[in-house]
């Protein structure tokens, strides 16, 4: 009788292992059609090397460039210069007067990587609903822009049971809704710069941290609570970001004309691509060049543009 428990008992051990080993073997590895060999090599050899893990495992990319294009200009750029233009532009009442300084504010500074010009879009956004800041985000010249490759990458990413978020320097509920549902991932996993919702509409008041530069290294920890497996990103705003990864790097379209300078710590003497490069990352290309047939309002108010990135 004893012989008999012990031989269902191993059998039931047995039936146990096959099921896990079936279950590892069915996480498989698409190859992205046009990366090349080595770099679909190295993300599915990566992504092997988690199977066994237990605990969360999580994926972290910048937005504007790395998940979606942004040539000419940022998407966060045109749907406030485009709603300006339409409905504050050459009008006297107060409200349009206060916006359009804000906007004044914003082109005077030009530097629309930098954390005032990042606060200010939320200023200007202040007073509206997160239904209307949400529906300004589904900008038609952009629907086309998100890159085929990453939404392979992020499929990929899912099959192996990864949580994907992405962070951006935009405000929230201007990217939240749109890029969730080109990417298929939760909404909620979608984070940018928060405004203060009261009574309805979207205040002034901006939650910390904001994720540009060494704020998107701390919105990881903030809200995320995880160390991430993976990260993406593009410029050198994402250095701080790239370096919370405790597995792959990925760099999207990284500039190789721009030295980077003293005030960009680490990156001093390289441009990006060259840091990245000495750095270990893996250095990948996705199509971004301007859609010729569209007219952007961004243009009007003299920003400056993104550079394109033909896919090699």
């Amino acid at each position: 009788m004893r012989s008999i428990s012990n031989r269902f008992f191993y059998a039931i051990l047995v039936l146990l292992n096959v099921f896990a080993a079936g279950s590892i073997c069915a996480q498989q590895y698409r190859p992205i059609a046009t990366w090349p060999d080595e770099t679909n090599a190295r993300i599915e050899e990566f992504l092997n090397t988690t199977l066994t893990v237990t605990d969360r495992k999580v994926a972290v990319f910048d937005c504007d460039g790395t998940v979606f294009g942004q040539a000419p200009y940022y998407l966060a750029d045109e749907a406030l210069y485009d709603y300006a233009d339409k409905n504050y532009k050459n009008r006297k009442d107060k409200e349009s007067r206060q916006k359009m300084a804000i906007l004044d504010r914003m082109v005077k500074d030009g530097n629309n990587v930098g954390k005032p010009y990042v606060e200010d879009r939320v200023h200007f956004l202040a007073g509206m609903t997160p239904e209307e800041i949400a529906t300004l985000g589904y900008m038609r010249s952009y629907k086309g822009k998100m890159y085929p490759e990453m939404k392979a990458l992020i499929s990929n990413l899912e099959e192996y049971g990864f949580e994907v978020w992405i962070l951006t320097a935009s405000p929230e509920f201007l990217y939240q809704r749109f890029v969730a549902s080109e990417l298929g991932i939760p909404v909620t996993h979608v984070l940018g710069v928060k405004g203060v919702v009261k009574n309805g509409v979207m205040s002034d008041e901006i939650i910390m941290p904001i994720p540009q530069d060494d704020g998107k290294a701390q919105v990881i920890p903030t809200y995320i609570k995880a160390v991430p497996l993976i990260v993406g990103g593009n410029s050198r705003g994402d250095m701080d970001m790239l370096n919370e990864s405790r597995g792959l790097k990925i760099v999207v379209n990284p500039d190789d004309v721009t030295v980077r300078g003293k005030e960009d710590g680490p990156m001093s003497g390289h441009t990006v691509k060259s840091y990245w490069e000495k750095e270990g990352a893996l250095i990948v290309h996705c199509n971004d060049v301007r859609d010729k047939n569209v007219s952007f309002k961004t243009a009007d108010f003299k920003i400056r543009t993104n550079l394109e990135n033909p896919k090699k």
